[in-house]
């Protein structure tokens, strides 16, 4: 797909058919990783509004939560600060048998981090150095790995905005980090070019989702 392309949706009957059919794959993989004793660990990123946390929705709606876990973890505290900065990522990575989706990850320091000033230059050149080793050690430690970035246009991303600011259902999503985030559209594809410029290696690749 060329950038800036469009895709074309799916009939909402063609749409809901594959879904059905996908989500039984996932729990068909569950069982596998029950019985193996695998363990998988699954990344989503994307800009704010992208969907990352409908899209984690569907893909665990049928799994066991003993088994499929979430991890959405919240701004890190004074201690993790003083920590590592993969620490209190690898603290929810999966025991045998188990299956850990991360609804935005360390990520955050290759985006929103230096875009909104979070993190110094230097921290996040550290990040890009770095974060190719870290996750060829979780690739080598036997650890089924996926990183998906979801695209998303800048008029859907407004759409979006707006339908959260106004639905009394919604409006927990909106944060001043959407507002301020609104006229760093183009400081934001810098970074996340720059990130998967630096980070897209053949044991760890980038799965980039459709442009929407």
């Amino acid at each position: 797909m060329t950038k800036g392309e469009q895709i074309e949706r799916l009939p909402k009957k063609a749409y809901e058919a594959e879904l059905f059919r996908l989500q039984g794959e996932l729990v068909k993989l569950q069982e596998w990783v029950k019985v193996e004793g695998a363990r998988v660990v699954v990344v989503f990123e994307g800009r704010d509004a992208a969907g990352k946390g409908s899209t984690i929705k569907r893909v665990t709606e049928y799994l066991n939560p003993r088994i499929a876990r979430i991890a959405a973890l919240p701004a890190p505290t004074e201690r993790e600060r003083g920590q590592w900065y993969f620490q209190r990522y690898v603290s929810q990575f999966p025991t045998s048998g188990e299956f850990v989706t991360f609804d935005r990850s360390w990520y955050n320091r290759a985006g929103v981090e230096p875009v909104m000033g979070f993190c110094t230059p230097e921290q996040h050149e550290k990040f890009l150095d770095e974060t190719p080793h870290f996750e060829r050690m979780i690739s080598n430690e036997g650890i089924h790995f996926f990183k998906f970035w979801l695209n998303i246009g800048r008029e859907t991303q407004l759409e979006r905005f707006h339908d959260r600011r106004w639905s009394p259902l919604k409006n927990w999503k909106f944060s001043p980090i959407d507002i301020a985030g609104i006229n760093k559209w183009d400081d934001y594809t810098k970074a996340r070019d720059l990130m998967v410029e630096r980070t897209h290696k053949e044991f760890a690749p980038w799965i980039i989702g459709p442009v929407l």
